[in-house]
């Protein structure tokens, strides 16, 4: 990334101009916008309508304790993320401590020693390579148990190769993996009719394979969800998009009821699955968030449209690029630079309503191969869905933007970042007037 002299600039005059700049996409885009909140009655009518054929009341916020033994509460938030999900069964639990979790549990819950699993989205995200055993060792990864692994490079425009895959099902596979969201690589999200399209392929040529989807960033985006297209099951985290930026913690599994309960024994154990783990009385959060998740999510993607606006006007490479359809949350910026990784990051930080004290550093953070830097000052820690910006610190320096309550909140931290970049000498500043 070249970098210029920062030069000697009038503050007020900075501000001005990322302020102009920021508002000027913004004012551009104000038609997406519209068609994004407008888009939001259609998921907030499958959530009401759920609720209602469940007969959600105010009892179902309670939870009993200990082994949760017939918790009623979670029992009806099973059956409404189920139809929600369109699916046959959901299990939806606090236990659960991320997506990774939720994604864990189904891969062990599911697959047994001399198995094949492919993933056709080629290298997982980053926290999923110690579970299946392509970096770490000695750890119970599936590879420690016996499970083999290949995965499928994509193509050289980063979609899925069915040439490659076809080739692939000559062997039989217990379960194919399929990562809906780029994750950590510059590639396009996976739409759900290229979801529908490969799930159709695999039980075209292997009926009884698993497709299973990390839906993880992918809710609610469009109008139908993978477990609807023919995906036998999906999982997610309830810190990200389901969870409506209000949910503490926790995630789910969904799909085919036999393998929902197997991902259930693996949590819990074999013998009790899915009919234990108490709701911790946060079930009314559970709820509560669903029914703002909708409108989090169109939300967050007026945010995401916003930062790639901003940044290609500016020369930088985005991903997705503004006009594109999207098929989750995140928005890619190809900044070049470690340091202007971390000039960002702070920016975002600083206007963090939690922690907006704290200057983000990298450091290393259990799951990753690299060292992280992120801006992720939220109410519920991890939360994604609120804000947040991270970037594993290695080439070519991609940063990765999730989230958003409000769009107002993200046009003030992009005016920071704007400003920090000019003075740092990252943007020109003689193009300032």
């Amino acid at each position: 990334m070249q970098k210029f002299k920062p030069g000697i600039l009038d503050d007020e005059l900075v501000h001005k101009w990322a302020r102009e700049h920021v508002d000027g996409v913004a004012q551009n885009l104000r038609s997406l916008a519209e068609a994004r909140t407008n888009a939001v009655g259609l998921g907030l009518e499958k959530v009401l309508e759920a609720f209602s054929n469940e007969r959600l009341g105010p009892q179902h916020f309670a939870s009993v304790t200990g082994y949760g033994h017939g918790d009623q509460g979670r029992e009806v938030i099973d059956k409404i993320f189920a139809r929600v999900l369109g699916a046959e069964k959901a299990a939806v639990r606090l236990q659960f401590v991320s997506g990774t979790h939720a994604i864990s549990s189904a891969l062990f819950g599911i697959l047994r020693p001399g198995d094949r699993l492919l993933s056709v989205t080629g290298r997982p995200y980053d926290t999923l390579e110690e579970v299946i055993g392509v970096r770490g060792s000695g750890q119970g990864s599936l590879l420690d148990f016996g499970i083999q692994y290949e995965e499928l490079a994509l193509t050289t425009r980063g979609r899925l190769d069915f040439s490659a895959l076809t080739q692939a099902l000559k062997v039989q596979r217990q379960m194919v993996f399929i990562q809906r969201s780029c994750g950590y690589s510059w590639r396009p999200s996976l739409s759900i009719d290229e979801v529908e399209k490969v799930c159709q392929l695999i039980h075209s040529i292997q009926p009884k394979t698993v497709c299973f989807v990390d839906n993880c960033y992918g809710e609610l985006v469009e109008d139908k969800e993978p477990s609807e297209v023919g995906a036998d099951l999906i999982a997610g985290s309830l810190i990200k998009n389901l969870g409506g930026t209000i949910v503490p913690t926790g995630g789910y599994v969904a799909g085919k009821a036999d393998l929902v309960e197997l991902a259930c024994c693996r949590l819990t154990a074999p013998g009790i699955g899915s009919k234990g783990g108490t709701g911790f009385d946060l079930n009314r959060l559970v709820v509560q968030g669903l029914f703002l998740a909708p409108q989090m999510v169109a939300e967050a993607l007026i945010s995401a449209d916003l930062v790639c606006g901003v940044f290609q006007a500016l020369g930088f490479a985005v991903n997705p690029k503004l006009g594109e359809r999207r098929s989750d949350l995140i928005q890619a910026v190809r900044l070049g630079d470690p340091e202007a990784l971390k000039v960002v990051c702070k920016s975002f930080q600083s206007s963090s309503p939690v922690s907006a004290y704290l200057n983000p550093i990298p450091a290393s953070m259990p799951g990753y191969e690299s060292e992280l830097v992120m801006a992720g000052g939220t109410f519920i820690d991890g939360s994604t869905s609120e804000f947040s910006a991270d970037a594993p610190l290695r080439a070519p320096y991609d940063l990765y933007v999730q989230g958003g309550t409000h769009r107002s909140h993200i046009k003030m931290s992009l005016t920071r970042a704007l400003v920090a970049l000019v003075k740092e000498g990252f943007l020109d500043s003689t193009q300032i007037v």
